[in-house]
């Protein structure tokens, strides 16, 4: 068995408008020719799961970003600004694309990087994730975890959130895949039946697996709605899936060894 190890810490990162954000950056340590996955957190926040699905990412080989999307409510305990963008109404859409494009760039202009990137979402972030495919060049897979409110009604749309992202879908870019628990109210199973109806009909690259038994939220360890038997079946789904689309090449060691 080769040498295992990763880093992760919290950096500084440009991000839209040129605005300065945290983000927390995980990568395999010794590894050349490497994916990049953005991490898009869920609407609780900018939290310790969100960081272990960072490190979680880079133990499987890929160099992951989880910006702080609601950083600049910050400073303060991530919880506290949690709470502060949820009675904002959340982030605007075009802060968030640009946030996350921001960090796809980061990662591509890694000398370890291999081009490609992949971003991956849960709650609002899983709305995100979809609707970034849609918005941004060169993101090369997407994974939406449970987001709800890809369909909206005319009276959930907001200045913030102007567009329902099931509308963007002529515009999706790359492969998605979808993981969804039939237990969830947001989305609900007949939500996602109408999103996949539309992929359908545009003729897109996508997956969905949904999950009996499971609702919102359900691979967050560290929350009630945690189900370890479907959380280890959609982390197979969703590795397997960016093996297909963001492997280019059997990884290689770095030319510059640990010491």
């Amino acid at each position: 068995m080769g040498y295992e190890g990763l880093i992760a810490e919290t950096i500084t990162m440009t991000g839209h408008g040129g605005d300065p954000i945290e983000a927390y950056l995980s990568r395999p340590i010794g590894l050349s020719n490497v994916p990049g996955v953005v991490v898009i957190h869920h609407m609780p926040g900018w939290d310790e799961w969100s960081k272990e699905v960072t490190r979680k990412l880079a133990h499987h080989g890929y160099a992951a970003v989880s910006p702080h999307l609601f950083s600049r409510l910050g400073p303060g305990p991530w919880d506290d600004i949690a709470a502060a963008a949820r009675a904002a109404g959340g982030m605007p859409d075009v802060q968030v694309v640009g946030d996350v494009a921001a960090a796809a760039k980061l990662l591509r202009n890694q000398p370890y990087a291999n081009g490609k990137i992949g971003v991956i979402g849960f709650c609002s972030g899983g709305r995100q994730a979809y609707m970034v495919a849609c918005k941004v060049e060169g993101i090369d897979a997407a994974v939406d975890c449970w987001g709800g409110r890809v369909i909206a009604r005319p009276e959930e749309l907001t200045p913030r959130q102007p567009q329902a992202v099931i509308d963007m879908t002529p515009d999706l870019k790359c492969p998605l895949l979808g993981i969804f628990g039939n237990d969830d109210a947001s989305p609900d199973p007949d939500q996602v039946n109408r999103t996949e109806a539309v992929l359908r009909a545009q003729g897109k690259d996508y997956a969905f697996h949904r999950y009996d038994g499971a609702g919102h939220g359900f691979f967050a360890a560290d929350r009630p709605n945690y189900r370890p038997e479907q959380a280890v079946d959609g982390w197979k789904k969703v590795f397997a899936f960016f093996e297909r689309t963001l492997q280019t090449a059997a990884r290689e060691p770095a030319m510059s060894s640990r010491a």
